[in-house]
């Protein structure tokens, strides 16, 4: 950054191996960077060819493997060297992505070509995403687990207003204390949050966005139409996640409306 004024943008790749959240936070919160820079996106590549078994590789004591926490974090897939593999083969690896990461965008090449347009300028992580998001959730589906203990995007809405204070225990429950289970009683784990909510006495959509246990609360220029019902909608893309026990929490702890959900919790996950 001391050389300021000399880029117009840039693109960090990382190791084969590595977190891309663990960046992605540092660009996206630190302060000091972020007067000069923001996190316009991420960006992963996978390989036609060995990307499905990269996907269904088994780490030791149940964790995440590194391919799909990519997946998972990305705003753009690349699915590169198209050329060397079946139709069936590449629909197989399509059907895989997509139940990891349904929000995010996938593109298909050859040889990585791929047009500057659609991995730059994406705005994934600020207010002007909202613009464009707003249309991208009401066609996100809730998927279904490919592989066993795999990562899915879950996705739901609420009509009304939320309480911001209400918000903020809600997304902690889920990032910070990870203290919500499904009916498994197993711990929902959360690697990216995305959605639009509406705050109580605030006239503009806020965006809520999410990577590992950093998140964020921004308005965005739109605003709610008088003639539109205010509705809530997130996405959550992690593993053990359930849709409607995630709802009914979001119902219970968030809206400004009574409390008429006790199921699938013990007492001490219940926010107040």
């Amino acid at each position: 950054m001391q050389k300021k004024g000399k880029f117009d943008y840039i693109l960090l790749e990382t190791t084969g191996l590595a977190d891309p959240g663990a960046v992605a936070s540092m660009f996206w919160v630190d302060a000091e960077l972020g007067v000069d820079i923001y996190l316009d996106g991420i960006i992963t590549v996978v390989d036609s060819k060995y990307g499905l078994k990269h996907l269904e590789e088994e780490k030791p004591d149940g964790l995440i493997n590194e391919a799909s926490r990519q997946v998972a974090l990305a705003d753009i897939i690349i699915i590169n060297k198209t050329d060397l593999v079946s139709e069936e083969d590449l629909s197989k690896l399509r059907t895989a992505i997509r139940s990891i990461n349904g929000l995010g965008k996938i593109l298909e090449t050859q040889r990585s070509r791929v047009h500057l347009a659609n991995v730059l300028d994406l705005h994934a992580f600020d207010s002007l995403s909202g613009i464009s998001l707003q249309k991208k959730l009401q066609h996100v589906p809730t998927t279904q687990p490919h592989l066993d203990q795999s990562i899915i995007t879950v996705t739901f809405e609420v009509q009304g207003n939320a309480k911001e204070e209400s918000l903020n225990v809600f997304i902690q429950n889920l990032l910070w204390e990870r203290n919500v289970r499904n009916k498994d009683d197993n711990y929902m784990e959360v690697i990216r949050l995305k959605g639009l909510v509406s705050i109580k006495d605030k006239p503009k959509q806020v965006i809520v966005q999410g990577v590992h246990e950093l998140y964020d609360l921004e308005e965005t220029p739109l605003s709610w139409n008088n003639d539109t019902e205010r509705t809530n909608r997130l996405v959550l893309i992690g593993r053990n996640l359930d849709k409607e026990i995630l709802r009914q929490l979001f119902i219970a702890t968030v809206m400004e409306t009574e409390k008429r959900w006790t199921t699938h919790f013990k007492e001490d996950q219940v926010c107040p």
